[in-house]
């Protein structure tokens, strides 16, 4: 996909995730977890990667989530799924420069950094 076509789809689901019942939306967000522990690394990185920037520059949408409810789904896979995600999401968070960091931290609960290992 072009970077354009990425951040359409990246836009699309922040601003409707907040709006799909949670009960759904967890049953969605852990399928989308568990897929992405199968795929490469470096397609890892680079989708959370294009995730993150768009909540660096839209901090709003991020806010509107179940946040609390977000790290549940996380914590609720297998610890190997879990340590997958931590590595990439930890991986994008070290490629960040110093201000992007500080917002991303801005927006993510203390819990969740710990969780995830940032």
């Amino acid at each position: 996909m072009s970077d354009s076509e990425k951040s359409e789809i990246i836009n699309n689901a922040l601003e409707a995730g907040p709006t799909i019942p949670f009960p759904n939306f967890s049953k969605l967000f852990k399928t989308w977890l568990e897929v992405l522990c199968t795929i490469s690394e470096e397609n890892r990185h680079d989708m959370f990667s294009n995730y993150i920037k768009h909540i660096i520059n839209s901090p709003q949408k991020i806010i509107a989530f179940n946040l609390d409810g977000i790290l549940g789904i996380f914590l609720s896979m297998e610890s190997s799924n879990q340590n997958t995600i931590s590595i990439s999401v930890q991986n994008v968070v070290k490629d960040l420069d110093d201000d992007s960091k500080r917002k991303l931290l801005l927006v993510v609960p203390e819990n969740a950094r710990k969780s995830i290992g940032f």
